[in-house]
C-alpha cells in the first residue's frame, strides 16, 4: 500500500520541553489512524505540524507524496482540519457558513455538494439555524461539513468528541465510517482509549513520544498479561492495600481495581483474604482480557 502520510524523526520543542521528541509513522491510503495520549501528549501540536500550522526544529514530514516544508499550499488545498475549538462563524447560519468555507477553498459551484453535506450530518431541516444556537454535537457536525466541502483527501481531527453528549459522539462516529467507506484517510486524536478501538491503527503518545503503534488488536495482545477485576467497597482503601501489599501494576476505575497479572496462582484467594481481614466488602472478582486503556496505563510506568 501507498503512504500518503510520512513523519521521520520529527522533533517540536517549547523551550527546554519537547512537545514532539523524534517520532516516526507511516500511514496508509484509506486508514482510519488514531492517535491517543493524555493533556500534554504532543498529539495536538503533532496534528497541527502535518496541516502546516506549526513550524519543527528537526525531521521530515511528507503528506500526498509533497514535503510540507515546500508544498504546504498544495497541501492545504488538499486537507481538512477539525481543530479542538468550534471556530465557525457564530453569527451566520449554518448554511451560511457552509457558503463561506466553500469561497474560501474556491469551490464555486457548491450548492450540490452543500446539500449532500447537510443530509449526511443530518443537519438539513436545521440549516437556517445560526451557529450559535447550535448543541456541542450539532456544532461539531457543521465544523465537520465545512471540512469536507471541498472534497479533501486527508481530515485531520483534533479530539473532535470532546465534550460531546454519548449520543453525538455515536453519530459523529457513524459519519467518519461512511467517509472511511469513501477512501478519506482520517487522522484523529482523542483521549477516548474506548474511541481508538474503532481505529484500524493506534499509536500512543506520551511526553512527546510513541510508545506503541499497531492495529488495536495487536496492542492489546502485545504484553501477554491478563486483568483481575476486582469490585469492592470501598475500593479507594482496597487499591492502596492491594499497591502495598503486591509487586503488581494495580489501576483503578471508579468501584473497579484492575490488576495485570500473568499468571494466577493462589493470587486471587491471597487478594480476598487480604480485603477481608481489612474489612473490604468484595462484590466480584473475575479475570477479563486487557483494554487499551489497561496497556496504555502498563506501558506509561513500564517507560518510567
Amino acid at each position: 500500500m501507498h503512504n500518503i502520510i510520512k513523519i521521520e524523526n520529527l522533533i517540536k520543542s517549547y523551550g527546554n520541553v519537547k512537545a514532539v521528541d523524534g517520532i516516526n509513522l507511516n500511514l496508509e491510503r484509506g486508514e482510519m489512524f488514531g492517535l491517543v495520549g493524555p493533556d500534554g501528549a504532543g498529539k495536538s501540536t503533532t496534528i497541527k505540524i502535518l496541516c502546516g500550522l506549526l513550524g519543527f526544529e528537526e525531521g521530515k514530514v511528507e503528506l500526498l507524496d509533497m514535503d510540507i516544508l515546500k508544498d504546504k499550499e498544495n497541501i492545504q488545498k488538499n486537507i481538512g482540519y477539525l481543530s479542538q475549538q468550534f471556530s465557525l462563524y457564530p453569527d451566520l447560519s449554518i448554511d451560511e457558513n457552509i457558503e463561506f468555507i466553500a469561497e474560501i477553498h474556491n469551490v464555486t459551484d457548491y450548492h450540490k455538494r452543500r446539500e449532500e453535506l447537510l443530509e449526511f450530518t443530518r443537519l438539513t431541516k436545521f440549516r437556517n439555524r445560526l451557529a450559535d444556537k447550535l448543541s456541542g454535537g450539532m456544532k461539531q457536525k457543521l465544523a465537520l461539513a465545512c471540512c469536507l466541502v471541498h472534497t479533501p483527501k486527508i481530515l485531520f481531527l483534533d479530539e473532535p468528541t470532546t465534550g460531546v453528549d454519548p449520543v453525538s459522539r455515536r453519530d459523529f462516529w457513524k459519519i467518519l465510517s461512511s467517509l472511511r467507506n469513501d477512501g478519506i484517510t482520517i487522522f484523529m486524536s482523542t483521549p477516548y482509549l474506548d474511541e481508538a478501538e474503532r481505529c484500524t491503527r493506534v499509536a500512543m503518545m506520551n511526553k512527546g513520544k510513541i510508545i506503541a503503534c499497531d492495529k488495536p488488536e495487536a496492542i492489546r495482545n502485545s504484553i501477554n498479561r491478563e486483568i483481575m477485576e476486582v469490585v469492592c467497597n470501598p475500593a479507594r482503601t482496597a487499591f492502596h492495600i492491594i499497591k502495598n501489599n503486591f509487586n503488581l501494576d494495580v489501576q483503578l476505575f471508579g468501584d473497579r481495581i484492575n490488576i495485570v497479572i500473568e499468571n494466577d496462582d493462589d493470587l486471587e484467594q491471597e487478594i480476598r483474604n487480604l480485603l477481608s481481614k481489612n474489612s473490604i466488602s468484595i462484590i466480584s472478582i473475575r479475570k477479563l482480557a486487557p483494554t487499551l486503556e489497561n496497556i496504555f496505563i502498563y506501558k506509561i510506568k513500564e517507560a518510567g
